[in-house]
């Protein structure tokens, strides 16, 4: 039975409480697990290096961390910023054939609403978060004496060096992908951009 609350918020009823760690749904934490400590470890392995404890930490954040916060802010943009429905694109038509420009003004507002929408998915994946994702690699590693406040002059740069490709990808996430497969989308592009990365510093050399 769904609680007035959730009604409202427009979302079904969250299985999370569940899983193990309450807020987690298992497939969720499986996919996190898998997918963020596979797409680094191929990164590692580009690089000609593999450090197993490593590994074994971003399956851990990825599985609990991510698995959790990740899901959680993509349901806060479906509340924020809905997306629109078919019937509000064929209200659109009918009201442009009645006043002539209305249909493209209803237009140009959902191409604005789509990029609100992935424009709040970048919210999250900010210069701090990255920063901090940085940070995990590092504590997992053992590498202490490169955990400095230089990662975070690291994250901003990632950040805006990137920012055309992340906009994009997370444009396509919020918009054309189910609920259900956001996330492990969201994991998988990540996991791309980790291994380009390697690619990038193993062919610049």
């Amino acid at each position: 039975m769904i609680s007035g609350r959730e009604a409202a918020a427009g979302s079904a009823p969250q299985r999370g409480g569940t899983g193990v760690i309450r807020g987690l749904e298992p497939r969720e934490m499986l996919r996190g697990a898998l997918i963020y400590s596979l797409g680094d470890t191929a990164g590692m392995l580009i690089r000609g290096e593999f450090v197993l404890t490593r590994a074994l930490a971003l399956a851990l954040i990825g599985g609990t961390l991510y698995a959790r916060e990740v899901p959680a802010w993509f349901r806060w943009i479906d509340r924020r910023f809905p997306r629109e429905s078919a019937a509000d694109g064929r209200g659109a038509g009918r009201a442009g054939d009645a006043s002539g420009d209305a249909s493209g003004a209803a237009s140009g507002a959902g191409v604005l609403a789509r990029w609100r929408r992935a424009l709040a998915a970048l919210l999250y994946f900010n210069p701090l978060w990255i920063a901090r994702h940085l940070l995990f690699l590092k504590l997992g590693a053992g590498l202490w004496s490169e955990i400095t406040p230089a990662l975070l002059l690291v994250g901003a740069r990632s950040f805006a060096v990137n920012l055309p490709l992340t906009a994009l990808g997370n444009y396509v996430i919020q918009n054309r992908l189910p609920a259900r497969q956001r996330f492990a989308a969201s994991a998988i592009f990540s996991s791309l951009m980790a291994v380009s990365y390697a690619l990038c510093e193993v062919l610049l050399r």
